[in-house]
């Protein structure tokens, strides 16, 4: 059975990373995926938007997908339903990602195991905004 990092984990996580791929980023900003972003990018993470047919998000050029990615993001954080995960992890896993946060709701524990068995670090089912709460 899945189980997330503890706390401290986590915590060291989001100290570390600088780059977020944004998987699922929306334009409208009253969605969660653009208020998590956003928040991110002022808490000083670079946000890279991934979203199909998005030219440009918060200032950055989008992508329409991680393999598309011209690097390879600290983390992608995921705001897609779960049955699109499976695709995802096979991009991180092809391009060398090494951590995959699920957020809130997104969970599909077969891919968060196959990711975590090539080497990723997992998040699942937490919104890494609210955890950005851990570092205070």
């Amino acid at each position: 059975m899945f189980a997330n990092p503890n706390e401290d984990e986590i915590r060291h996580l989001l100290r570390t990373v600088k780059t977020v791929a944004v998987v699922g980023f929306s334009p409208q900003p009253d969605r969660p995926s653009h208020r998590v972003a956003l928040a991110l990018r002022l808490a000083g993470y670079r946000v890279i938007p991934v979203r199909p047919g998005l030219d440009e998000g918060l200032g950055e050029k989008a992508y329409a997908s991680v393999r598309d990615l011209p690097e390879v993001p600290d983390v992608v954080d995921v705001f897609r339903a779960p049955d699109a995960v499976d695709a995802i992890v096979d991009e991180c896993i092809a391009r060398g990602v090494t951590r995959l946060w699920l957020q809130d709701g997104v969970i599909n524990e077969a891919a968060a195991e196959r990711a975590r068995a090539a080497g990723l670090t997992v998040v699942m089912d937490r919104c890494m905004l609210r955890d950005q709460g851990l570092l205070a």
